[in-house]
């Protein structure tokens, strides 16, 4: 068994055993805990009452944090030439079509986000299981193949995030970075759950909300309290 580091031991001191804490209280404690030598990511881990291998239970969707990521995404526009300008005034990071779709069948992924449009989608069909594995492929659903590309691109650049329930069912994302102010942790948690809250499956029956859990890099992990999202 591994052994806790001292820096490991004070963070764990900090958490009350047993005790749950209301979102402004973990997203306080979170920066307390921290005390990894780079700006960490703080992440919530929350788990849902559905069974994701139902069609009908299967929960998807995105939200804009009004705080954003605190992250630089790096956004490649896949466009026809009359759309690039407008990417580009957006901020994506590449712009372009073909010259990309050559560096991605060569294994090109750096990239966080892909953003094309409808009459493009046929043409990266084919690198399904290039950018499927890595979560990359544009998808309607996720704003990310539309014909206002420009706002697309704005959109992931201010905080706009895709998140889906994993097999075991549960929701994993960033919301944000340590070094943020406590109240800015809180908001973009507080608009995680409560777009989750929204997407609860008609057939899911019970506690929805069954567990959250707030992280950050290296750090333990707070629970939250779950009854102010939790519906029966």
């Amino acid at each position: 068994m591994a052994r806790l580091t001292k820096k490991r031991k004070e963070a764990m001191a900090k958490i009350e055993p047993n005790q749950t804490y209301s979102v402004s209280e973990a997203s306080a404690l979170i920066k307390e805990i921290t005390n990894a030598n780079f700006d960490a990511s703080v992440d919530l881990a929350v788990r849902l009452n559905v069974d994701p291998r139902k069609a009908n239970q299967m929960v998807r969707g995105v939200v804009t944090l009004p705080h954003g990521t605190g992250k630089d995404v790096k956004v490649l526009a896949l466009v026809t030439p009359d759309k690039e300008a407008e990417a580009t005034a957006a901020g994506a990071d590449f712009v372009g079509l073909d010259e990309y779709l050559d560096k991605i069948k060569g294994g090109w992924t750096d990239v966080d986000v892909i953003v094309t449009m409808p009459s493009v989608m046929g043409k990266l069909g084919p690198l399904g299981r290039v950018l499927g594995p890595r979560g990359l492929m544009p998808n309607p659903k996720t704003g990310t193949v539309t014909m206002d590309v420009a706002k697309a691109v704005s959109d992931v650049k201010a905080g706009k995030i895709d998140f889906k329930v994993d097999k075991t069912g549960i929701v994993h994302a960033a919301i944000g970075k340590a070094s943020f102010d406590a109240d800015k942790i809180a908001g973009n948690a507080h608009e995680l759950l409560t777009a989750l809250v929204k997407l609860k499956p008609q057939s899911s029956k019970g506690v929805y909300i069954k567990s959250v859990f707030m992280s950050s890099t290296m750090s333990p992990s707070i629970q939250i309290d779950t009854k102010k999202f939790s519906e029966q």
